[in-house]
């Protein structure tokens, strides 16, 4: 198949699952091996984490509005309730730094596992489990919402979070660090409720520490690949211009489509749950396992 027709249905890809709990990487390496390509190439390995900037672009425009308000109100917030330490911009940064000191260390098995389709699936089917769990637990303290007696959501609004939240949420993060399938979003949205978070209110927490933690990825892969200091580097002189023209077709993709997707995302949140989610990677970590063992020597 023609390599620019790859790279767009790889960022349609891309764009579509990156903020959904279902996790991006892994329907990427999925789709990856569907389309003929090897998991050890090192071009589509810095592919697979590149194409991303697509997707982290659309954050700081689609929430800019927010940002500014942050910015503009730090440390004390909106409210004036906020310290340094419990600013939503301050909580992003610790849970940042608590997902990556671990995931740093833990590099080499991270490299590892990305390429264990059967690592993948069976965290698909774990994640959805939990999450299934997890979202029908809330479902009635999210129908009658804020000070219903009885209530497991005490935060309903990211301005809301406390420090321990926060710590809580970076230390879920590792998980979808180390095994691809389990997904970003997932580890904080659901990390978030079992902490006593809203729907919205861990999806928004998602979106903003999504921020750091892709850039930070992105960084690091462009580090030991395009600019040739990792074992599997291709360094930029090994990318000709045809594979600039392949990688930028699916960074532009993945923008447009992510656009799309994070403003469908943020709406369905709002009225409905994320049991359809948790279904749906069910069925596809038992569609993974099966290509697994019926596939792959």
């Amino acid at each position: 198949m023609n390599h620019y027709l790859i790279s767009v249905i790889l960022g349609i890809v891309e764009g579509i699952t990156e903020f959904l709990p279902v996790s991006s990487t892994a329907h990427l390496r999925i789709a990856e091996q569907m389309l003929g390509l090897s998991l050890e190439d090192p071009y589509w390995k810095m592919y697979t984490v590149v194409v991303q900037i697509g997707a982290i672009l659309v954050l700081p425009i689609y929430f800019r509005e927010r940002i500014a308000k942050f910015l503009s109100t730090f440390p004390r917030g909106e409210r004036g309730d906020r310290t340094l330490l419990t600013h939503p911009l301050s909580l992003v940064a610790i849970a940042f730094v608590v997902t990556a000191i671990p995931s740093l260390l833990l590099v080499k098995v991270i490299g590892k596992h990305l390429e264990s389709l059967y690592i993948i699936g069976m965290a698909f089917i774990i994640g959805g489990i939990i999450m299934w769990v997890v979202d029908a637990i809330h479902a009635k303290s999210e129908r009658e919402g804020p000070g219903a007696p009885g209530s497991r959501i005490h935060t309903w609004h990211m301005e809301e979070m406390t420090l321990g939240q926060a710590i809580w949420i970076g230390l879920c993060q590792i998980f979808s660090a180390v095994f691809p399938g389990t997904s970003r979003s997932m580890s904080t949205i659901t990390g978030g409720q079992i902490a006593g978070m809203s729907r919205a209110s861990a999806l928004e927490f998602s979106f903003f520490l999504s921020i750091p933690i892709m850039v930070a990825g992105t960084g690091y892969d462009l580090l030991k690949s395009v600019l040739g200091k990792g074992e599997n580097a291709i360094g930029v002189s090994g990318i000709d211009t045809n594979g600039w023209v392949v990688l930028l077709i699916g960074i532009a993709v993945a923008f447009v489509v992510a656009y799309g997707a994070v403003a469908w995302f943020m709406a369905w949140v709002r009225k409905h749950g994320f049991v359809p989610f948790a279904i749906y990677r069910l069925i596809a970590g038992t569609i993974v396992l099966w290509w697994v063992f019926t596939h792959v020597p």
